[in-house]
């Protein structure tokens, strides 16, 4: 029954043992008084909800903030379930100075430990040394050869997906200059 702006339903039920069978509860839209009480039934018990439009839209609002707390909390969960993995050809830029640069990361798994190898344009595949991934984040060390000089760099990445982000840190004269690196993994072609 409409009044108004209001939207009144009453629900009468009742428990009874006469007739087992049926559903304990009978639900009426106002067709009959509230006071009235059924032949079969021993005693009414009526309950009334209000539903203004204030009260239907906070009800829904509720129910959906509800629900995308539920999605967010699954998609959480799904994503702390997802393993970072390195396994592949990167390539890599990053800048030092004003120079942007480029490499190639290749990683590899040998047994139970991980390997790979770092390449540049002007040198081949220097072997990575202490490969670790640990919490979704991928350490090792490389050394860089320009000309006579050999370099220590240092490497940290975390990785999302096909995207590697982090930093490297050459190490010079006993002073680290650390510098930004980005990475995209190489598709495979089948």
């Amino acid at each position: 029954m409409l009044r108004g702006n209001e939207l009144v339903l009453s629900l009468s039920a009742r428990a009874t043992s006469r007739y087992p069978l049926r559903s304990p509860l009978t639900s009426r839209v106002d067709k009959f008084p509230d006071n009235h009480q059924f032949s079969c039934m021993n005693q009414p018990i009526i309950t009334k909800f209000i539903l203004s439009p204030k009260n239907f839209l906070e009800a829904n609002m509720k129910s959906i903030l509800s629900m995308a707390l539920v999605l967010a909390f699954c998609g959480l969960a799904g994503a702390q379930g997802e393993k970072a993995d390195p396994i592949g050809t990167w390539k890599c830029e990053y800048k030092i100075g004003d120079q942007q640069r480029t490499s190639t990361l290749t990683i590899t798994k040998d047994g139970d430990k991980l390997a790979g190898t770092m390449s540049w344009p002007d040198q081949k595949e220097a072997k990575l040394k202490d490969v670790k991934l640990k919490d979704g984040e991928l350490t090792f060390s490389a050394v860089r050869v320009l000309g006579d000089n050999k370099f220590d760099v240092e490497y940290k990445f975390t990785i999302t997906g096909d995207k590697l982000k982090g930093k490297g840190a050459v190490d010079r004269g006993g002073e680290k200059r650390p510098f930004d690196i980005e990475g995209t993994r190489e598709k495979k072609d089948k």
